[in-house]
């Protein structure tokens, strides 16, 4: 059975990669770039953030990904952190 938990099967990738899609070329980017490169290596916490982050306005999400201000949620900062690091590799 397929969950939505993100365990890591090709249907909860698909819906992330979906998710990652926003409309805004930088988001996309920075999105996609943690999701193909960094996200299977994250522990579950980590990965469960990163879900939480998706379902973010987009305007907020820059304003993140873009360092201008960091997000009050200690684990959304983190994945942010790691999405920022990843991009930067």
């Amino acid at each position: 059975m397929t969950g939505s938990g993100g365990d890591g099967t090709d249907t909860d990738l698909s819906r992330l990669r979906w998710g990652c899609r926003r409309g805004m070329r930088e988001l996309d980017l920075l999105l996609l770039a943690f999701l193909d490169r960094a996200y299977a290596a994250q522990p579950q916490n980590t990965r469960a953030a990163f879900r939480r982050l998706l379902r973010m306005p987009d305007p907020l999400l820059l304003e993140w990904l873009l360092g201008r201000c960091i997000p009050p949620d200690p684990e959304l900062a983190h994945v942010v952190a790691e999405i920022r690091r990843t991009a930067a590799a």
